[in-house]
């Protein structure tokens, strides 16, 4: 017998959320340095994609979110070795929770325009940030039913 585990990747989610030209993103700690993600996270067991990335929102910016589409899904390995598959959305802000408590290693939520996460392209999580953005301009938005039809 063998102990090496079985490859697999990791479900994860993200969503986009413009308001008034910028994106609702998250500062946070990662790997020891400060990177700039949006509101992202690992989808946990009996939880669907949407209620993933509503919670992943709320947990990590403090905004309850309505989930209005895809933009798209992705395969990407981490310079950690982890490959994740990715489910991008995008969605809505609906209200900002008074006193929510994010999770552990979010520094803040910022609004940010395309230009200045451009400019800022070195503090990004990853690529797929600016990436996704840019896929959602381009109007890569896709009904929900594309996950569930």
């Amino acid at each position: 017998m063998s102990d090496i585990r079985p490859w697999h990747a990791h479900v994860t989610v993200a969503t986009v959320i413009e308001r008034d030209g910028c994106f609702l993103v998250v500062e946070e700690q990662a790997e020891g340095r400060r990177v700039i993600n949006q509101p992202a996270g690992h989808l946990e067991p009996d939880e669907s994609l949407v209620e993933a990335a509503r919670r992943e929102v709320l947990e990590e910016t403090g905004y309850e979110a309505k989930i209005d589409g895809v933009v798209g899904t992705t395969l990407y390995k981490a310079a950690n070795g982890v490959t994740y598959y990715r489910t991008s959305f995008f969605g809505s802000a609906i209200r900002q929770v008074p006193d929510a408590t994010l999770d552990e290693g979010i520094i803040q939520t910022l609004w940010l325009s395309r230009n200045q996460l451009q400019a800022r392209a070195g503090d990004l999580r990853s690529h797929l940030v600016l990436a996704t953005i840019d896929q959602y301009l381009a109007g890569h938005r896709y009904p929900l039913d594309l996950i569930y039809g």
